[in-house]
């Protein structure tokens, strides 16, 4: 379903271990807005909810709601870190068309 690059798996650890609370996983999601008409969500969370997809990759627990997963089929999310920035990266096979930043797309 996802793959998250070894980058982005050192982030996200990164970021659970430095919360502030207790965190079970990762929610990714698509929400509307963004340049493009859609775009990605990520938060920090202390469980899944009752209708969440739970995929597991490397010991890091990711939350998919049901609108999302569709969306999310495929996704690559990275994690770049460079002298313009750091931040995730997501290549999604089913963005018809992206945006320049890369974190908006419409399907």
């Amino acid at each position: 379903m996802l793959t998250l690059t070894e980058n982005a798996q050192k982030a996200i650890s990164r970021f659970i271990k430095g919360a502030d609370a207790p965190v079970e996983g990762l929610r990714i999601s698509v929400e509307g807005g963004g340049c493009s008409g859609m775009q990605y969500g990520m938060a920090l969370e202390d469980s899944a909810r009752n209708d969440d997809t739970v995929v597991e990759i490397s010991g890091i627990k990711l939350f998919i709601d049901p609108h999302s997963a569709p969306l999310l089929e495929g996704l690559t999310v990275d994690f770049q870190d460079s002298m313009e920035g750091s931040g995730f990266k997501f290549t999604n096979p089913n963005a018809s068309n992206s945006c320049g930043c890369g974190k908006s797309f419409n399907a």
